[in-house]
C-alpha cells in the first residue's frame, strides 16, 4: 500500500512532537504547514514563550493525567540521552497554602496541589515535606526532582529530528481546515489523506473547527540572568487570585523564568509593568538566592514577554472526525500544560492516525 500522505497543521509543541512521533513510521509521507516556526517570536504561537517544565496539575483517573505519564518517561529519557534538546533536571519545590483554595491560580495548578498527588510514584526522590519544615502560611508542600526545558533550543530540537526523518516544513496560513488537505501544501503534489490540527487558539477562528470552548489564559513572566538553581512554585498570592509565583532556570544557559499569571480571556499582549514588578518582588522574597539576599534592582533582567495559553474548556481535544470528506485528528487545547503532555497526546493522536489507516484500508 501507498504512503499515507499527512498534513500537520501547527509547528508548537503539539505540532512538532505529533509530527516527529508519527515520522518514525516510515509508512507516512508527513508535510508540517504552519504560519508560524520556531524562531519566530508572536502573540500568535504561544510555545516559544513558555517555561517550560513538568509539573503534573492534571487530577487521577483522567485522560490527561495519563497523558502527563507518558510525557515523564518521554523527557526523562530525552535528558538523560539527549542533551542537545536542552532539557535539564531540576530539584523541584512545590508550596501549597489552603486560604488560596478556589483561586483562579488554585484551580490551575490543582491536581499539582493535592496533598497525596497521583504522580508522586513517577519521581525517585518525592518527598511530602514534614509540616515542621514547612515556611509560615504554607499548609503542605513536597518536592522531587523534574526537568526544565529551554524551549528555545528544544523546539528546533524536534524540528532537525523531524528533517533527519524526511518530514517536510512549509509557511502556510488557513482560512478552513481541510484547504490543509490540498496536493499545494502536501510535499507530494498530492492531496493529503489525514490532516492533524495542532493550531492551538487559532482552532477558535479557524473553519471547519470553529471551536468556541477555547479560550486564552494570558501568562506573563519576567527572563533573567541570575541563577537559582531550584524550581519553586507557590499555589497562589495574595497580590491577585490570578496571579501566581514560580521561578524556574532553563537549560543551557537560557535564563532564570519568574512568574506569572494565569488571566482568562485576556488577549493582551503587551506585559504590565506593575505586574512585572509584583513577579519579580514575589520571586525573589521565594528564591533568595536570585539576588544573595538583595532587593529586585539586583536581578538582570534579559526580557518581559507575554504568552497566551490556550485553554479548553473542558480540556485538551484529541480525537478525529471527517470534515467534508478529509479526515481530520485534532491534537490542541493544552492550556498551559503544552509541554509536559505533549508527548502522551502526540501518541493518542498517533494512534487515531493509525486507525484513520485502517479504516481506509477495509474500504479498499
Amino acid at each position: 500500500m501507498p504512503r499515507q500522505r499527512v498534513v500537520v497543521v501547527g509547528a508548537g509543541i503539539a505540532g512538532l512532537t505529533t509530527a516527529f512521533l508519527l515520522s518514525k513510521d516510515r509508512q507516512y509521507d508527513i508535510t508540517v504547514a504552519a504560519k508560524h516556526m520556531p524562531g519566530d517570536y508572536d502573540i500568535e504561537y504561544s510555545s516559544p514563550w513558555a517555561g517550560a517544565n513538568y509539573m503534573p496539575v492534571s487530577v487521577v483517573d483522567t485522560d490527561a493525567a495519563g497523558w502527563e505519564r507518558d510525557t515523564w518517561y518521554f523527557l526523562n529519557e530525552l535528558t538523560l540521552q539527549h542533551p542537545e534538546a536542552g532539557i535539564h533536571f531540576q530539584k523541584t519545590y512545590i508550596h501549597n497554602r489552603l486560604k488560596d483554595v478556589g483561586s483562579v491560580t488554585a484551580n490551575w495548578f490543582s491536581g499539582l496541589l493535592s496533598p497525596d498527588p497521583w504522580w508522586k510514584t513517577l519521581f525517585r526522590d518525592y518527598r511530602q515535606i514534614p509540616k515542621d519544615e514547612l515556611a509560615p502560611g504554607v499548609d503542605n508542600a513536597h518536592s522531587f526532582t523534574s526537568v526544565c526545558i529551554n524551549t528555545a533550543l528544544y523546539l528546533p530540537w524536534l524540528v532537525s529530528q523531524c528533517l533527519a526523518n524526511g518530514v517536510i516544513f512549509k509557511r502556510a496560513h488557513f482560512l478552513h481546515i481541510t484547504d490543509a488537505a490540498s496536493s499545494d501544501i502536501h510535499h507530494s503534489g498530492y492531496a493529503a489523506n489525514t490532516v492533524i490540527n495542532c493550531t492551538g487558539l487559532g482552532a477558535r477562528k479557524l473553519g471547519g473547527v470553529l471551536d468556541g470552548q477555547l479560550y486564552p489564559a494570558r501568562g506573563q513572566i519576567v527572563v533573567v540572568r541570575n541563577a537559582c538553581h531550584e524550581m519553586f512554585s507557590v499555589s497562589g498570592t495574595d497580590d491577585g487570585p490570578d496571579e501566581a509565583t514560580y521561578v524556574m532556570a532553563r537549560a543551557a544557559g537560557g535564563g532564570t523564568i519568574l512568574g506569572g499569571c494565569y488571566q482568562k480571556d485576556n488577549w493582551e499582549s503587551q506585559p504590565d509593568p506593575s505586574m512585572a514588578l509584583r513577579i519579580m518582588k514575589r520571586c525573589v522574597k521565594a528564591c533568595p538566592q536570585l539576588t544573595n539576599g538583595r532587593g529586585i534592582e539586583f536581578l538582570d533582567v534579559v526580557r518581559h514577554a507575554v504568552g497566551l495559553r490556550p485553554v479548553r474548556e473542558g480540556g485538551a481535544r484529541v480525537d478525529k472526525e471527517n470534515i467534508d470528506g478529509i479526515w481530520v485528528v485534532h491534537n490542541y487545547g493544552h492550556g498551559g500544560a503544552g509541554y509536559q503532555c505533549s508527548y502522551g497526546c502526540a501518541k493518542a493522536a498517533v494512534k487515531l492516525v493509525h486507525s484513520v489507516r485502517h479504516q481506509e484500508r477495509s474500504h479498499l
